[in-house]
């Protein structure tokens, strides 16, 4: 009975979306930093456990657009590897890869939301990469009612990207220190919020692909957003 009561006290003062389960993506221990790479069969990207992107924000399959996505983690950082086939790529003319992309989203990106704020959780990052390495980092607060302007913010994210016309994939890798968290000293069984996108073809047939949908006209929904946790090598 003692127990049932600490449990129910637990409940009750919890936040509410966390009370909820949530499907988990787990980032694997790395003994040390390394250079980024795009290669899925590297050693580095080998060890980790992928999830996959195959529904758009309605919870719809998109199995022809099946996106996998690795992670991995170390003291200072954190990696992914997205891994995107492709039928027609749709990227901006001209790229500028020197500087920061403002409305990369308008092209075909790949996208990590990132948040470890769980009392508030309009609160988290956002990443963005096109397939050819143009880049937009985010520092997002739905409170405002232009969370965009949070593009000012820099977390000097490292990021790679290649086509592979032959097999019809493009990659992305993305290296995050936790500091762009407020998170220095991250630690073995630490949770974080996440969801993870991708989009397909021109804007007046795009297709987005999700790790979780949405449900929503729009991808920033944190209530939808699953869990990433930090696992032991």
């Amino acid at each position: 009975m003692k127990k049932l009561s600490v449990l129910l006290f637990l409940l009750a003062i919890a936040p509410a979306w966390a009370q909820v389960q949530k499907p988990t993506f787990e980032s694997i221990e790395a003994a040390k930093d390394v250079k980024l790479t795009l290669d899925p069969t590297d050693v580095f990207w080998r060890a980790a456990r992928p999830v996959y992107l195959q529904v758009n924000r309605r919870g719809q399959a998109e199995m022809d657009y099946r996106t996998e996505v690795r992670s991995r983690w170390t003291k200072a950082a954190i990696y992914f590897l997205f891994s995107c086939p492709y039928k027609q790529l749709y990227v901006k003319p001209d790229p500028d890869t020197s500087r920061e992309t403002y409305e990369l989203w308008n092209w075909n990106v790949a996208e990590v939301f990132l948040g470890s704020d769980f009392k508030d959780i309009k609160r988290y990052k956002e990443f963005e990469v096109s397939p050819q390495n143009e880049w937009i980092d985010l520092d997002v607060d739905l409170h405002k009612p232009h969370h965009e302007e949070g593009w000012v913010w820099n977390s000097n994210f490292e990021h790679r990207a290649r086509v592979d016309t032959e097999r019809h994939t493009w990659y992305v890798a993305m290296k995050i220190a936790f500091a762009a968290f407020e998170t220095p000293s991250p630690q073995a069984g630490q949770i974080f919020r996440v969801n993870l996108f991708r989009t397909e073809g021109p804007q007046d047939h795009i297709v987005e692909v999700l790790w979780q949908p949405t449900m929503s006209e729009t991808f920033h929904v944190p209530e939808k957003f699953g869990l990433l946790k930090l696992v032991p090598k």
